[in-house]
């Protein structure tokens, strides 16, 4: 799994072992001089990064699960247990609880990430419940969350483990279960299973980069084996699991991008960055790991028609299609939505436009009038990689005497459709996106009920 920005994971989830054990560090002597005090000189080149020594590793490992053991933060994935299963169906439990907290914690903060893990265990405490949840289910559980392409490997895997009848145990063995990769894998492998195998996410490359003062570029691939070589030079064999969460725990919270509490790190001494900016001025913390200029977003524009339906006196109805099963949000509804060339964003070629594509899913009976279409506005939606300028018109078509819209068989079989009620709507797991959407509708319908209600006029009282 690639390596996230320091909001993605910012911490991993809680330790495996009793609490008498969680309180066992390295006792070995350590007399040699810290690491910073050996050398200062940051390496700028993956192959010019040397190891950790023994007594360092030793140092870091014994300081940081001693700070971790006091200041760990409490959160739910830390502190969920099988209360009545043996010891294998605990560790499952648990493994399962690290795995879709890790997942979740994918490019989102924490304190977002715990309303959706409880309410996620509150519906599928165990694997095999999530296995039998089908896709449209994890999706609206998911909504909100973002990369949706998550919630479809975690539950593709789920199934697959449990086809098998086992839940792999090693890192080696979760890496070929769809949707993990190595950072995940060895956080269940050592959360979970105890298996003495390192992680590296964002917060881990701050943390390693600060220690060894690489100057090396962060993203690239042999700079990305570095860090995993480094970091399985650290971790705990007795406590891997901890030593990991340690590890970005310390990321998340003292060593962070920008404003490190270096006083109150546990490892400063062993902190070549922090003695760099010590004796340079003009060398500051911060500076590492080498900060990398992001990939500039494209833009996409898209024709958005909100179809509305209302029928005699019923509640007003909305028309969402599915998305196909591969690519941008997969599988997710939507109202029907065109992509369009920046040149065609003028209203009349994007009703053109959009109009062709609700004729070729749509057969309007003979008693359906076009009772309003106006434009709403436009929405810019940000993706990771995409910025997506929506031009969102609403079309209300009024039905009478029972009839419904009608689908064109000819496209039956590529586009899936369904008409929803504004109840259903307000309920249902649409993405930011959609829901952003149906937001303006919302508010565009008020301000044209404002506009027509009459206004009374208030007589001035004669003096």
């Amino acid at each position: 799994m690639s390596i996230h920005a320091c909001s993605s994971m910012e911490v991993g989830i809680h330790e495996t072992k009793a609490k008498a054990k969680r309180k066992r560090t390295p006792s070995k002597a350590l007399v040699a001089k810290p690491l910073a005090l050996r050398s200062v000189k940051a390496p700028e080149e993956a192959g010019d990064i040397e190891d950790f020594s023994s007594e360092d590793a030793l140092r870091i490992r014994s300081s940081l699960l001693r700070w971790y053991d006091e200041h760990q933060r409490v959160l739910p994935w830390r502190t969920r247990s099988s209360s009545d299963g043996d010891g294998e169906e605990e560790e499952e439990d648990r493994a399962y609880a690290v795995w879709v907290s890790e997942v979740m914690l994918q490019q989102t903060r924490v304190q977002t990430v715990i309303e959706y893990y409880n309410r996620w265990m509150a519906r599928w405490p165990t694997l095999r419940l999530l296995a039998g949840a089908t896709q449209e289910e994890v999706n609206e559980m998911w909504a909100g969350l973002g990369y949706y392409r998550r919630a479809r490997f975690l539950l593709e895997g789920a199934k697959s483990i449990v086809q098998e009848g086992e839940f792999p145990r090693t890192a080696s063995a979760l890496r070929g279960v769809r949707g993990i990769g190595d950072y995940t894998a060895g956080a269940i492998a050592s959360i979970a299973f105890n298996e003495a195998v390192p992680v590296v996410d964002g917060n881990v490359v701050r943390v390693i980069s600060r220690l060894m003062a690489i100057s090396a570029n962060p993203k690239e691939t042999s700079t990305v084996k570095t860090f995993w070589r480094l970091a399985g030079q650290l971790v705990d064999p007795d406590r891997p699991g901890d030593f990991n969460q340690a590890m970005m725990e310390l990321g998340a919270t003292l060593c962070s991008k920008t404003s490190p509490s270096c006083s109150a790190c546990p490892v400063s001494k062993q902190c070549r960055a922090f003695l760099l900016s010590i004796s340079n001025p003009s060398v500051k913390v911060i500076d590492y790991p080498l900060k990398v200029a992001k990939v500039k977003q494209r833009h996409d524009f898209a024709a958005v028609c909100v179809v509305e339906i209302v029928e005699d006196n019923n509640r007003p109805r909305y028309l969402l299609v599915k998305r196909p099963e591969q690519g941008l949000l997969a599988g997710l509804w939507e109202f029907p939505l065109v992509l369009i060339d920046e040149k065609d964003t003028k209203q009349n070629t994007r009703r053109k436009i959009i109009d062709r594509y609700l004729k070729k899913i749509l057969e309007l009976p003979k008693n359906c009038n076009v009772n309003m279409r106006e434009d709403v506005g436009k929405y810019v939606h940000v993706f990771s990689h995409i910025r997506l300028h929506m031009y969102v018109e609403l079309m209300s078509l009024t039905l009478t005497g029972g009839s419904d819209l009608l689908v064109n068989e000819e496209e039956s079989s590529t586009v899936t459709r369904k008409i929803v009620d504004d109840l259903l709507m307000k309920s249902m797991g649409l993405t930011s996106g959609v829901r952003k959407v149906y937001n303006m509708i919302c508010d565009f319908k008020k301000s044209q009920l404002m506009q027509k209600a009459p206004r009374t006029k208030t007589r001035r009282s004669i003096p």
